[in-house]
């Protein structure tokens, strides 16, 4: 066999020169120069495995088989040339090629012509050393490029004719670009470190273009096929052009590579930085004698522990734990997840309060906290004794809907003392993100849970009452609708697997009280309102606000002023004053403003000197307030023929709605002014319809439309006003003006009108009643529909007011108008 590898690997020690041939002085001077010694036509083959031998190179080669080295024998002592040729790679071979080059196949010793290639180079042996254990070792030099035209010999060696392939260096400019870029790339590549700085030096050094392409492709990777390939190429410019081409897409590979290295040294050095200063921190942590473990995992896996989560809250922290342990406390998704973690381990999911179901006491305390109000209180009386009999009941929801000042609010901090359960307030009034209820994502930046959830962790306790103030006043834009997340929040259904954004977790609300507030409940969505248990409050009457101030208000404002009732004293002719002459509202607010007042002025007066008892009265009442700002506005006004008094409902509370018809010389034009809306409009049109069709029964001359004009004004005309209930009013108004008829000063009225002259039912009964019994009114028209309404009344109320309960406008008027002299 030919074993014709490079011998890298022998030690020097073992090789041995056994035969160095006698030289002619011509045999020596032809060695000087290989290239110049005739080529015989026929040249013993030398079979060569597993690489091309380009021209231009040299190699020792270690040949170990006896007809190989028979071959060396004879030629050596002979010209020293041999044919130099590559065997094809077999297909056993190729199968192998994955295996160590040790366990390939053995190449036959004297192989067939056809399993080499037939391009090779011619080869000058220029040293033959022998080593002790009979293997060959000969240093060949390639020195021109050749064919193998016919095999002639093939035992105990091929041998075969030959002819020897020119390489004709005919350089043009294109030949000299395409040699000067393979130079530079050369370099380049050694630049790179992908071929040794010196071999870049070499190629540099040559002047001939073949040795230059062929040394630079032997060092470009090519596989043993692609070389051959390259070998037989004879045109110098098609060999320029094909080297070229391999050495670039060796270079791009090379420069890929060195970017990947690169982008990996730097990522390798920063995390052997980070490594390096945290074994830094280790050892200082040490050195003072904290624990090696992070204080923030330990301090959260001792909650945690100690918390009583449920089962799939509590997977969720321990996940969420052990994924905190792998990041660093540098990075930003640390604070991320411990604070998420935080949030998972302080929410009272099982921590619930006990609730107070002592009927008694709770009526007590609820009569104790606020005057009237019984409906409410009623309700609660209601929910716990359902409670005390069935106790996974959840939780009702309510909506207290009044005018402001009523105390819905504070009505809600009462309930939750006579329950024994936390209070928690969230004033809805504004809100328009619905993040605000479900909370934000934890893919934002400083996401949180919604308030819902916040205020559950700040109650404690997951069965707080919840008051949901404001719930009319939610807005709603581009980041979502609130009122829709609070759907799921006030349905029982629902509540029990709440969903928050931020969480992700189902918390269990059917266990809270919900309680909402609203001024109207025209501005609450639908499926909203349906979800809950409206309770509506009406103003307060005097009487209520007298108790009210009584038992609440004065003492509180005292207390808040620093003074005693050894101090003032406020007479209850005193309290009525202010109530009538210094306020006109539903609520208390700003009956409790003025009180407040008195109390700055009784203030004063100890602190210049004053001393003993003050006791305020009726009289004394413009000395603290200054004078009275109300007034009873019927008596207030001019009275005749024209003007009617008009109830009206407003958001805060009933009111007095005065309707003046005013008659002047015309074509039979109307003109409303006073800021009416459409169906105020439409009301005054119908009124004086009704009264056109029916002249005869009201004893009018048609002519008097023809003649006349006629203008109906709402006064406080800055105001928006609208609604049908003014409609008997306006009838009202216009023929007390047609007839010359003035209507009674202290009968008020309210009821929609048709055209057929029947009087409609309207709403707001208990307010615009309360709004008449405040102005001194005594004598109040209301649809005989609205008869039912009168039972929400106070009594009080219906002790001073006469009610005329109407079916048409014929007895509204009869009622309404002074009678005919």
């Amino acid at each position: 066999m030919t074993d014709d590898k490079k011998d890298m690997e022998q030690p020097e020690a073992e090789r041995e020169i056994v035969n160095e041939p006698q030289e002619s002085p011509e045999q020596k001077g032809k060695k000087n120069n290989p290239a110049n010694l005739p080529v015989p036509e026929e040249l013993p083959v030398l079979p060569l495995h597993g690489f091309v031998f380009f021209p231009g190179m040299g190699f020792p080669m270690q040949i170990s088989h006896p007809s190989s080295q028979q071959l060396v024998d004879e030629t050596i002592i002979k010209d020293r040339l041999v044919a130099v040729v590559t065997h094809r790679r077999l297909e056993e071979e190729e199968d192998e090629t994955a295996r160590p080059s040790e366990a390939l196949p053995e190449i036959p010793a004297t192989p067939k012509g056809e399993n080499l290639y037939s391009m090779g180079v011619v080869g000058y042996m220029h040293k033959l050393i022998k080593s002790d254990d009979g293997v060959y070792q000969v240093l060949i030099s390639a020195v021109k490029k050749l064919r193998i035209v016919e095999y002639t010999q093939h035992t105990p060696y091929l041998q075969a004719r030959v002819e020897v392939v020119p390489m004709e260096e005919s350089m043009d400019q294109e030949s000299e670009a395409m040699l000067l870029n393979i130079r530079n790339q050369f370099k380049k590549m050694a630049d790179l470190g992908g071929v040794p700085k010196e071999l870049g030096m070499t190629v540099a050094a040559l002047t001939n273009p073949f040795y230059i392409a062929y040394l630079v492709v032997s060092q470009v990777g090519l596989s043993m096929e692609e070389e051959e390939a390259v070998l037989e190429i004879e045109d110098l410019k098609a060999l320029l052009n094909r080297v070229g081409h391999e050495l670039n897409k060796k270079l791009e590979t090379l420069e890929m590579s060195h970017k990947i290295q690169k982008g990996i040294k730097q990522d390798m050095d920063k995390k052997q930085r980070e490594f390096f200063l945290r074994e830094q921190l280790k050892a200082i942590r040490k050195e003072l004698g904290e624990d090696d473990e992070n204080i923030d995992l330990k301090d959260l896996r001792e909650r945690l522990e100690a918390s009583d989560l449920p089962e799939e809250p509590k997977k969720t922290a321990e996940k969420e734990l052990d994924r905190l342990n792998r990041i660093s406390p540098s990075s930003p998704e640390y604070t991320v997840s411990r604070t998420y973690l935080d949030w998972l381990i302080d929410l009272p999911w099982q921590t619930c309060t006990e609730d107070n179901l002592d009927l008694k006491r709770a009526q007590e305390v609820l009569d104790a906290d606020h005057y009237g109000l019984d409906d409410i209180k009623k309700r609660i009386i209601e929910f716990l004794a359902v409670r005390k009999l069935k106790h996974d009941m959840h939780g009702p929801i309510l909506c207290f809907a009044g005018p402001p000042g009523v105390g819905k609010t504070s009505l809600g901090q009462s309930i939750a003392r006579s329950m024994g359960r936390k209070f928690v307030r969230i004033s809805l009034g504004g809100v328009r993100d619905e993040a605000e209820i479900r909370g934000h994502r934890r893919t934002y930046i400083g996401a949180l849970p919604g308030r819902i959830i916040q205020s559950l962790r700040k109650a404690g306790s997951c069965n707080p009452l919840f008051m949901l103030d404001e719930i009319d006043k939610l807005g709603m834009d581009f980041r979502g609708d609130p009122s829709s997340a609070l759907l799921e929040v006030l349905d029982p259904e629902q509540n029990f697997s709440f969903s928050d954004h931020y969480l992700e977790i189902p918390f269990d609300l059917s266990r809270v009280m919900f309680i909402t507030t609203a001024n109207l409940l025209d501005n609450i969505p639908g499926p909203l309102r349906d979800r809950m248990e409206v309770i509506e409050l009406s103003g307060y009457t005097e009487e209520e606000k007298m108790h009210i101030a009584r038992r609440h208000l004065v003492p509180k404002q005292l207390e808040a002023h620093a003074i005693s009732e050894d101090d003032l004293r406020l007479s209850d002719q005193a309290l009525a004053g202010i109530i009538r002459s210094y306020t006109r509202e539903a609520g208390v607010r700003n009956l409790e403003r003025k009180i407040g007042g008195v109390c700055r002025g009784v203030a004063r007066k100890i602190v210049e000197g004053h001393s003993g008892l003050i006791e305020v009265g009726p009289d004394d009442l413009a000395e603290y307030l200054g004078p009275p700002q109300f007034f009873s506005e019927s008596k207030a006004r001019t009275w005749g023929p024209g003007l009617a008094t008009g109830l009206a409902w407003t958001p805060v509370g009933g009111d007095l709605l005065f309707i003046e018809t005013a008659r002047m010389k015309g074509k039979g034009n109307l003109s409303l002014t006073g800021k009416l809306g459409e169906v105020m409009k439409e009301s005054a049109n119908a009124a004086l319809t009704y009264i056109r069709s029916h002249t005869d029964k009201l004893g009018l001359d048609e002519k008097i439309f023809a003649d006349n004009d006629l203008h109906v004004h709402v006064p406080e005309g800055a105001i928006p006003k609208d609604g049908p209930s003014a409609g008997v009013a306006m009838v009202v108004s216009l023929a007390s003006q047609l007839m010359g008829r003035p209507v009674r000063r202290e009968v008020a009225m309210t009821g929609e009108i048709t055209l057929r002259g029947d009087v409609l039912p309207v709403g707001g009964i208990k307010e615009k009643v309360l709004a008449a019994v405040r102005a001194d009114i005594s004598e109040v028209i209301l649809p005989k529909l609205n008869e039912k309404d009168l039972t929400e009344l106070p009594e009080s109320a219906r002790k001073k007011v006469k009610f005329h309960l109407v079916h048409d406008i014929n007895e509204a008027l009869e009622k309404a108008l002074e009678p005919d002299d």
